[in-house]
């Protein structure tokens, strides 16, 4: 059997406690968050593998961009029905099982696109680019819903935010490698079959892992209380308490709106600046730096958290700055010749938003404890894909074409797209979902205050008075 991992120094009185309740953390749960984010790191590369290069794809299969577009979309489409699918895997047939399922999803989708390279005759390979996008769909609707769980499971109380952040933001590690790989490998059109091949790796490498280094979903013994009572409610009872829960649906809401903002941003950057004559390299560049800073900005604020536990503030500050830099970037976008100033944008905007996601997730498993963590972090994710559909559709619908100026780089073949609207649109919602969560958002720490009053309640059962229950009798002269 594994040795347990002690604890930090600074947790002692912490870590005394749980070996006394029998609590334990283990070595191999880092094995296991390995594993889990390198899979979520592959996924998204293979999410946003056209993204950055969609003109010069579409150019090449002679397709349009909605077409090209379709491609990063279909995981916001998928993931809606799928997702409610797996919430019930993860709080019923374990976060073993879904991580293997969803590692073979995820391989075979990635093998499934390079099809029709393979195959000269092919005429049309629209269809094998969009079924290999489709079985990455369902796969990261098991992966991104896992961090939480797998932090509230396998990590020390004083660890659960740090192992979520890391979990979580190998995800957007993997839109940063995506940003400036396909750049680089398909500066013509023939590069195209090498960055459809060089995205198979990471894919076969986190499957290969999944299978051989995963050996069951949870600890012999539990890290915390909270782990110790984890997925206590069933699926449907679980979900109906979730919708029961006004300060919940305020924060889901609010968060899945981000989340559709940020991933129509991450899908739409390259077509939004090309109009004003930036490259393909800068706008990867801009791409790359918005993952960058918003994976360091994650780390700082995890870690700060940790220690603080101040969640509610945490998310409500981050949204306020967030929204201030995505109003900044929509009047931005629209000038040339800004290169400094929307790199800047791009840095900022990743570094107040993307920090603030595992610290959201997180609050949403605080504030509904005792559903399980699938179905709480599961229920944001499948909203905010949702709302991303919504706030994708809208941002390309809301452009038009215009007579192309002879700035523009855009390389799809047609005249270019006018995205004020669209970016003001972008900002407004941003500003609306950050001002109603500042104002509505109120919740307790309910799985804190759970571990904390079993805590208290072993205490006192094991304090000298509570041992000897019988009082002492004066001794009489």
């Amino acid at each position: 059997m594994a040795r347990a991992e002690e604890d930090r120094p600074g947790a002692d009185a912490t870590s005394a406690l749980g070996a006394l309740l029998g609590y334990r953390a283990y070595a191999r749960r880092w094995v296991f968050l390995l594993v889990l984010s390198l899979l979520n790191f592959s996924n998204a590369t293979l999410w946003l593998s056209f993204a950055p290069v969609a003109d010069t794809i579409a150019h090449h299969f002679l397709l349009s961009t909605k077409q090209i577009n379709w491609l990063s979309l279909i995981y916001l489409v998928a993931s809606i029905p799928s997702g409610v699918v797996a919430i019930w895997v993860l709080d019923s047939v374990g976060l073993r099982w879904a991580t293997i399922v969803c590692a073979w999803l995820n391989f075979a989708g990635s093998v499934f696109r390079t099809l029709a390279f393979l195959f000269i005759e092919i005429q049309d390979p629209f269809p094998f680019l969009m079924g290999g996008q489709s079985l990455c769909a369902l796969a990261q609707t098991l992966v991104i819903f896992s961090p939480a769980k797998l932090a509230a499971l396998w990590f020390p109380e004083h660890q659960r935010a740090t192992a979520n952040m890391i979990g979580t933001m190998s995800n957007p590690l993997g839109i940063l490698v995506a940003n400036l790989l396909s750049p680089a490998l398909v500066k013509k059109e023939e590069g195209i079959p090498m960055m459809l091949g060089i995205y198979i790796i990471p894919a076969g490498l986190a499957c290969l892992l999944a299978i051989t280094c995963l050996w069951e979903s949870v600890p012999p013994s539990p890290p915390s209380a909270g782990a110790a009572h984890s997925t206590s409610e069933k699926f449907l009872d679980g979900l109906k308490l979730l919708l029961r829960n006004r300060a919940y649906i305020i924060l889901a809401v609010c968060f899945g709106g981000g989340i559709g903002i940020f991933s129509s941003f991450s899908v739409l950057l390259e077509q939004v600046l090309c109009v004003k004559g930036y490259s393909n390299e800068f706008a990867g560049l801009c791409g790359a730096l918005f993952i960058g800073f918003g994976v360091l900005g994650a780390l700082v604020l995890s870690l700060y958290v940790d220690r603080t536990k101040h969640f509610i503030e945490a998310v409500k500050i981050g949204f306020c700055l967030t929204s201030m830099v995505c109003v900044a970037f929509a009047l931005v976008s629209q000038l040339q010749g800004q290169t400094f100033a929307l790199a800047t944008l791009c840095s900022l905007l990743g570094f107040f938003g993307f920090s603030v996601a595992p610290i959201a997730m997180e609050l949403a498993v605080e504030c509904s404890f005792p559903v399980g963590e699938g179905a709480a972090a599961g229920l944001v994710i499948v909203l905010g894909q949702a709302e991303g559909v919504l706030v994708m559709v809208l941002l390309t619908g809301l452009t038009t074409r215009r007579a192309e100026p002879s700035i523009s780089t855009c390389q799809d073949g047609q005249g270019p797209l006018d995205w004020m609207v669209s970016m003001l649109l972008m900002a407004g919602l941003c500003t609306l979902f950050s001002c109603f969560l500042v104002f509505f958002f109120h919740t307790q720490y309910r799985r804190r205050q759970a571990e904390a009053n079993e805590s208290h309640s072993i205490q006192e059962d094991t304090s000298p008075e509570a041992a000897d229950p019988v009082p002492c009798l004066a001794a009489t002269p």
